[in-house]
């Protein structure tokens, strides 16, 4: 389960990053400026006020939450290999991914190749 987390909080971590820029950001200022980001907060935050979210950053949401599980699918023994004594939270288990990049297996490269394509899109979209 930790690990699970582990993997949750580093998708979280890169796609809080688009999330800022992206579709989500306009209802992020409204519903969670106050917000410490960190420790799960602006997740939750995001969470508890979904419904008053935009659909396009709700569909945003729907996108994310299905990377989160493709990553864990994708990344779950890469992390457990590479990256078990690492901290997770502020973007340390990426971070551990990125370093370790030769190293993963075809499934997890594929996956974060994938998501690196998908923040350039939404770069481009802004």
């Amino acid at each position: 389960m930790k690990l699970f987390a582990s993997i949750v909080s580093a998708v979280l971590f890169v796609s809080g990053l688009a999330f800022a820029q992206g579709p989500c950001h306009d209802d992020i200022q409204k519903f969670c400026k106050d917000v410490q980001p960190g420790e799960g907060r602006m997740a939750k935050c995001m969470k508890d006020n979904k419904d008053k979210f935009s659909k396009a950053c709700q569909d945003h949401m729907a996108q994310m939450k299905e990377a989160v599980k493709e990553g864990k699918e994708a990344c779950y023994e890469d992390i457990k290999k590479l990256c078990a004594d690492v901290k997770p939270g502020g973007g340390r288990i990426i971070k551990c991914l990125n370093e370790n990049k030769d190293k993963l297996s075809d499934t997890c490269k594929a996956q974060h190749e994938q998501m690196k394509e998908k923040r350039k899109e939404r770069k481009g979209k802004k």
